[in-house]
């Protein structure tokens, strides 16, 4: 499991007559932390894309819990939750100023041929760079 937090103001333009963030904007949300994660970890979406692959989204479940409104600032937790055969499954807990639970979304990624748009399995240089990122949190958590 890697973890990620990604801090982020609402735009004016993700918010609907009611003054609150439509419903729409949590998966572009999501989608950049999860790639801010992968960045982190030393995989940014270019390489992946580069390397013949692309990663779209296969499931996405979303839990709205609060409202968020134009110019909150929000704190989005990302969990890496596992990177196996042709999936990739995140989970996001999103977070306003005051701490207070916002969204909760489970998205999985399926792994495809970028050519074929056929699944394949998740290529050895995003699984060795998911648990090499993994092994160096081990080392500097235990220093």
């Amino acid at each position: 499991m890697i973890t990620h937090e990604y801090t982020f103001r609402v735009n004016y333009s993700d918010t609907d007559k009611m003054g609150v963030v439509h419903h729409s904007n949590y998966a572009r949300y999501c989608e950049n932390a999860r790639w801010e994660l992968f960045r982190k970890i030393g995989i940014p979406y270019d390489d992946i894309e580069e390397m013949g692959y692309m990663l779209p989204v296969f499931l996405m479940n979303s839990s709205f819990i609060a409202p968020a409104h134009y110019d909150d600032e929000l704190r989005i937790v990302t969990v890496l939750e596992e990177c196996k055969g042709v999936r990739i499954t995140f989970t996001f807990r999103l977070f306003n100023e005051k701490n207070i639970p916002v969204n909760e979304t489970e998205i999985v990624l399926a792994c495809v041929d970028k050519d074929t748009f056929k699944p394949c399995p998740i290529p050895p240089f995003i699984t060795e760079g998911v648990e090499s990122y993994l092994f160096r949190q081990t080392i500097e958590d235990t220093y």
